[in-house]
């Protein structure tokens, strides 16, 4: 079958045209026919083996993209998680992670939603547990997970909803998607503290979803300092580190303030949760986008093209679909 095959850790992905078809080992596995897979970080990162749920992995030549879309034997199109690789005419997924997807829902735009919903609803309904009437910090916001929380956010019952990010363009778009406040990134650090501070005064912080870490990380929380007083308890989750893995973070912070730091990603999230993203969310989700009610932006190429398109240069916001 035509793939995308990693054959030596840290390589980048080959288009092959004779891979093996994967077939079912149990019950609990079905063969499906892929038409599209979106690439993600994570699809990259496990690829070349740095992310942290492939330290103990054996490595063999396999194939790249962990869900996407596709066909079953009876016709029915529905989103999977691969038991293998999902960049490939045919895959192997859990029968018990099978979504039947609405008719209005193009490949391309139902291959692209999940993991933006992942990383972001999963952050702000179980790991946050956002309220009716809070304020959420989304930092990062112009990356595609982050688009996704500013809408997934106002869905969900935030009362106002603060967007950070590096692209100013990108920044102002968020605006039509639900942003209440838009902050650039890009200025001095005690001008970003201070519009920070001012936002928190005008309506308090109640969730920050950061998918940066690093140096913007630090100052929001350094923000968020306190002077002794009664404050309000503000719950960071991390999501992402595209800024940098590390942080500098000072004690007095979480000593003067009621700041409680969380993690949201593989590891983290119970079963009940994960149960919930497929029985409950994501098919709201995905009804949300087929009704034009939920936005993402994808670009699209060709199985055959899997090596220029892998390390493409994707405008802001964006996901990248392989389309087979």
């Amino acid at each position: 079958m035509k793939a995308a095959v990693v054959f030596q850790k840290g390589e980048m992905p080959k288009y092959v045209e004779d891979f093996a078809e994967p077939e079912a080992l149990n019950e609990n596995e079905a063969l499906i026919s892929v038409k599209a897979s979106a690439v993600k970080n994570l699809d990259k990162m496990r690829a070349s083996g740095k992310h942290y749920s492939t330290q103990n992995e054996k490595w063999t030549a396999k194939v790249v993209g962990s869900d996407g879309v596709g066909l079953l034997a009876d016709g029915t199109r529905v989103y999977a998680i691969g038991v293998n690789g999902m960049i490939a005419e045919k895959a192997i997924v859990q029968k018990d992670i099978l979504i039947k997807l609405p008719e209005c829902i193009d490949d391309a735009t139902a291959a692209a939603l999940p993991n933006a919903v992942m990383g972001s609803a999963l952050a702000l309904r179980f790991r946050a547990g956002l309220q009716n009437g809070e304020t959420v910090l989304v930092n990062g916001a112009t990356g595609v997970t982050g688009k996704m929380a500013v809408q997934i956010a106002k869905y969900y019952g935030a009362k106002k909803v603060v967007a950070t990010g590096r692209n100013e363009r990108t920044l102002k778009e968020l605006l039509q998607l639900g942003a209440d406040e838009t902050i650039p990134l890009r200025q001095h650090d005690e001008d970003l503290v201070t519009q920070i501070k001012k936002a928190h005064r005008q309506d308090p912080i109640d969730i920050v979803v950061d998918y940066l870490w690093g140096h913007s990380a630090e100052l929001i929380l350094h923000s968020f300092k306190g002077d002794g007083g009664d404050s309000r308890r503000i719950r960071f989750v991390t999501v992402g580190g595209m800024a940098g893995d590390t942080i500098t973070l000072s004690s007095s912070i979480l000593r003067s303030t009621d700041i409680q730091i969380l993690g949201s990603g593989l590891g983290s999230w119970s079963r009940t949760d994960v149960k919930r993203l497929v029985t409950e969310m994501l098919p709201e989700m995905f009804q949300l986008a087929a009704d034009g009610k939920l936005k993402i932006d994808a670009i699209n190429m060709p199985l055959q093209e899997i090596e220029k398109a892998w390390d493409m240069n994707v405008e802001g916001g964006k996901r990248l679909v392989i389309l087979i």
